[in-house]
């Protein structure tokens, strides 16, 4: 999904309070972190990652985790990324990218 400057920067400023929800530990781009990042992107559609370990390959396992998980990587500052996917259903859908507003 192609974003534009306005949109990214407008999901990175509400991933801003947001806390990670998924770790990259020491196994680094495990199954079991694509899948907890799937899961959490399915349920919450945008997701802030920690990395743990690993922090000299933060930026290639964060493009790579995008990739696994077909959503988009919005922004890698420092040791965090944030990462951005849609629901599948419109009417379900918590950010509302046109408006640049966030549907509660």
């Amino acid at each position: 999904m192609e974003l534009t400057s306005q949109q990214r920067a407008f999901l990175r400023s509400s991933a801003q309070t947001m806390k990670p929800v998924v770790m990259v530990g020491k196994d680094g781009e495990s199954d079991e972190v694509v899948s907890a990042l799937d899961e959490a992107l399915a349920h919450h559609e945008l997701v802030k990652v920690r990395f743990q370990s690993h922090k000299d390959e933060t930026s290639s396992i964060a493009a790579s985790l995008a990739q696994r998980t077909a959503s988009s990587l919005i922004a890698v500052t420092g040791f965090t990324a944030v990462y951005y996917r849609p629901a599948d259903k419109k009417e379900e859908r918590r950010y509302n990218l046109k408006t640049l507003e966030i549907n509660w």
